[in-house]
This record gives C-alpha cells, sequence and structure tokens, in this order.
C-alpha cells in the first residue's frame, strides 16, 4: 500500500468520532419523563379530568423530555467540548455534564487533552547523498488548547501527520547516509522541533520524536556490510602489526641481555633444542652454523641417546 492510500485512511479514521446526540443518562431520564407522563395521562384519563388540563400538562412533560434527551451532554474527563452558538463559537464545555440549548446550540468537535501517538513515514527519500531510503516513526502530540486546535486547523490529526511527514523528508534531504544511521538522537530533536513550530499555532504541542527504523536498499546494505567488514579487517591488521612491533622490541631488549654473555646464550639454545626434542614427533631443524658455534650436535647426540637406552629396572 502506498504512502499516500495509507495517509488517507489513517485521515479518515481520525474523521471518525463517536455519536454525542445522546448519551445514556439524557435517555435514561427521557424514557422516565415520558413513563411518568403516560402513567399521568392515564390517571387524569380515570379521574374523568378536563382534557383542556391534561393535554397541557403532557404536551410540557413531552418538551422537557426532549429537551434533555438533546440538551444534557457529558464530556469524558479528558476532553473537551467545542460550542457553537449559531455558528459562532460561544464556548467551552466539560469535563462532565454540561447544557446546551437544542437548535440555537451545537457541539460541532470534542478534543482530546490525552497524549496521542500517530505513526508516520517517509518512503523511498533521497538523502543528501542521494542514496533513496525508508524511514518509520512515530509522533508523541498533546493538544493543549482546544479552542485553537478547532477553530484554527480543518482536521488537527491529519494536519499534524501531513506536517511530520513533510518535516521527517526535509531533515532527511539534509543529511548523509551515514549521518542519518548513527544521528537518530539529533534527528528526533530536529523533528520535534520543526514540527512543534508548525503545530504551536494551532494549540499542539509535540512532547517528542522518535525514529523507529531507516531501510535502506538491500544492494546498499550489502555494500555497507562488505565495508564494514573490511574496516575490521584493517583495524585487526593494524592491531597485528603493533603487536608484531611490541615483539620485536621484546626480542630487541631480550638480545641485550645475551650479548656480552655467550654462556647464557649457549644454555638458552640448549634449552630450546631440549624443549622441541620432547615432543613425540617432533622434527627440529639446526642451521649446521648453530651446530658448530654452540656443540648443538653434541647436545642433539645426548639426547638421542637418552631416549635409545633403557631404562634398567632396580
Amino acid at each position: 500500500m502506498s504512502l499516500t492510500s495509507r495517509a488517507m485512511k489513517q485521515a479518515l479514521f481520525d474523521r471518525k468520532v463517536p455519536d454525542r446526540s445522546a448519551n445514556p443518562v439524557s435517555i435514561f431520564l427521557f424514557i422516565v419523563i415520558t413513563t411518568v407522563m403516560v402513567g399521568l395521562a392515564a390517571l387524569l384519563d380515570s379521574l374523568h379530568v378536563a382534557q383542556w388540563i391534561g393535554l397541557p400538562l403532557s404536551g410540557l412533560l413531552l418538551l422537557i423530555a426532549f429537551y434533555i434527551l438533546f440538551a444534557l451532554k457529558i464530556a469524558n474527563q479528558w476532553e473537551k467540548a467545542i460550542v457553537l452558538r449559531f455558528g459562532k463559537f460561544h464556548g467551552l464545555r466539560g469535563p462532565g455534564l454540561f447544557w446546551i440549548i437544542p437548535i440555537v446550540d451545537r457541539t460541532a468537535m470534542w478534543i482530546d487533552h490525552r497524549v496521542m501517538v500517530t505513526p508516520f513515514t517517509a518512503e523511498k527519500t533521497l538523502t543528501k547523498d542521494t542514496v533513496p531510503v525508508d524511514v518509520d516513526a512515530v509522533l508523541f502530540w498533546l493538544a493543549w488548547d482546544a479552542q485553537k486546535a478547532a477553530l484554527e486547523v480543518e482536521d488537527y490529526r491529519a494536519a499534524i501527520a501531513w506536517a511530520a511527514q513533510t518535516a521527517l523528508r526535509e531533515i532527511i534531504g539534509q543529511m548523509n547516509l551515514a549521518d542519518i544511521l548513527v544521528g537518530r538522537a539529533r534527528m528526533d530533536a530536529d523533528l520535534q522541533k520543526i514540527i512543534d513550530e508548525r503545530t504551536t499555532p494551532w494549540g499542539i504541542t509535540v512532547q517528542s520524536v522518535e525514529i523507529r527504523d531507516v531501510i535502506v536498499p538491500q544492494d546498499l546494505e550489502d555494500a555497507l556490510s562488505r565495508q564494514a567488514q573490511a574496516e575490521r579487517e584493517r583495524q585487526a591488521r593494524v592491531i597485528l602489526g603493533e603487536s608484531e612491533k611490541q615483539i620485536a622490541a621484546s626480542f630487541a631488549e631480550a638480545s641485550l641481555a645475551y650479548k656480552d654473555n655467550p654462556t647464557a646464550l649457549h644454555l638458552r639454545a640448549m634449552n630450546m633444542l631440549f624443549e622441541g626434542l620432547k615432543e613425540k614427533g617432533a622434527l627440529v631443524i639446526v642451521p649446521s652454523s648453530a651446530v658448530e658455534t654452540m656443540n648443538l650436535g653434541g647436545m642433539a647426540g645426548l639426547v638421542s641417546l637418552a631416549r635409545s637406552t633403557p631404562v634398567e629396572e632396580k
């Protein structure tokens, strides 16, 4: 479903308001009064009272019943009623019970003062670096002035949705894709400021805006994944190079200890050869120069002879 059709359906849904022409209290009072009227008419008829007394009294009761049915209104705790008198703004009513004059007055709108939630999207919107993205967001807003919300804009719910969507498109067009992906907090703050400036004349304030999801094309998502993997490999190679430098520095520092002490170097070489030969199946390749200078050949022979000579039992 396209964005336009979704927005139109949302606007139509927002326009649906419950029927407030009557309420349970006025209906109950209407039934009670009409019942009393019928009983009184029957009583007067049984008493053979003149009709010129019974008919006006019944008519008066019926008039009172209809007046209560259409004049008595109830507003919930969280809402205000906009009352127009002959088409002009007369005042705000509610919460609770209030009266209007039928035919003369009418309740044009019921303004909800609770925090409302409006989801909105921006599909296939180009970023500053010409990348198409889909962004989903949610808007939290509050109608603090019922009079302005009713008189300054035709349908304040639909107007808020369109204003939020337009502001989101403007913000996306001013930012690069990388900034959008990592700078959601900044986007939320900018959106809240822009939307609040547009809705304040309507008596509506924006409490917060939250970006729920940023969807990029699949090809671009794969490219970003490869880029991130390459960046991780580069960092791994840099870390490995730094480790090699530290190891080389450690070896250089260790070599200073053997520089003027050939006996220590000889013992270290013998220890390394012994550690290698004591592993089963190990093969140690020793340069001939090392064999000649450090007498490693004799050491290797001793190790081989020790392995081939069985241990006598005592």
